[in-house]
């Protein structure tokens, strides 16, 4: 007897020294598992911004409603599942046919080979003229002096005189005119259509260099040269 008070007083020594069991049921650190999403809710809305939902009580997932095909059937809905009709290629090209689809190698393929090719080519090469070069019409009417020739031609550079020039050309005169023209080139086709360089009756070429207004023939001059 006394060995069986002995025996029961150590397994009750045991008993208390052995841990806890904890229980499964009451989630994770929370007393239940809806708690524990309510409160994983919160921490999401806080790290987003945003404000927590305001669900007290359980979580309840949305159910989904499952129809089968006996009740389609009775239903009238048929239950053949339907595809989709196949893609059209749009023909754009129809409504514009300025426009070639030639880079469009499906279309080019469904309508073409390599002897009707050959044959379109031989068409193009049948229709291909070659337009021989004339000669310039001449201009009826007036013509003006041409002032590139003329920058060529001329033996002398600006500002070096071979005219003579009377005492009546003075620089106020010369101002005058020459504020006339729109541009030194226009300026020098007027001044040798009035008989210039020989002759200025305006007084725009008064140190008779043969340049009207200050006119410089090296830009053509170097044009003409390369330099």
């Amino acid at each position: 007897m006394k060995k069986i008070a002995i025996l029961g007083a150590s397994l009750l020594a045991l008993t208390a020294c052995a841990p806890q069991v904890p229980d499964s049921g009451a989630g994770v650190g929370f007393s239940d598992y809806a708690d524990y999403e309510i409160e994983r809710a919160r921490r999401e809305a806080a790290l987003r911004g945003t404000a927590p939902p305001l669900t007290t009580g359980p979580i309840v997932q949305p159910t989904t409603n499952v129809v089968t095909t006996s009740e389609l059937a009775e239903a009238g809905i048929g239950t053949t599942p339907t595809t989709p009709d196949p893609v059209q290629p749009q023909t754009a090209l129809a409504s514009n046919p300025d426009i070639s689809d030639e880079q469009d190698f499906s279309a080019v393929s469904g309508r073409e080979s390599i002897e009707s090719d050959a044959e379109r080519r031989a068409r193009q090469a049948a229709a291909y003229q070659l337009i021989e070069a004339t000669a310039l019409p001449v201009r009826n009417g007036r013509v003006e002096p041409n002032i590139v020739l003329y920058a060529l031609q001329a033996p002398n550079n600006r500002g070096e005189g071979v005219f003579d020039r009377s005492g009546f050309s003075g620089e106020s005169r010369f101002q005058r005119n020459c504020a006339k023209y729109r541009t030194p080139d226009e300026a020098q086709r007027d001044f040798l259509t009035r008989g210039g360089p020989q002759r200025d009756r305006l007084g725009i070429d008064p140190d008779g260099d043969g340049f009207a207004c200050g006119w410089d023939p090296q830009a053509f001059r170097s044009v003409a040269t390369g330099n």
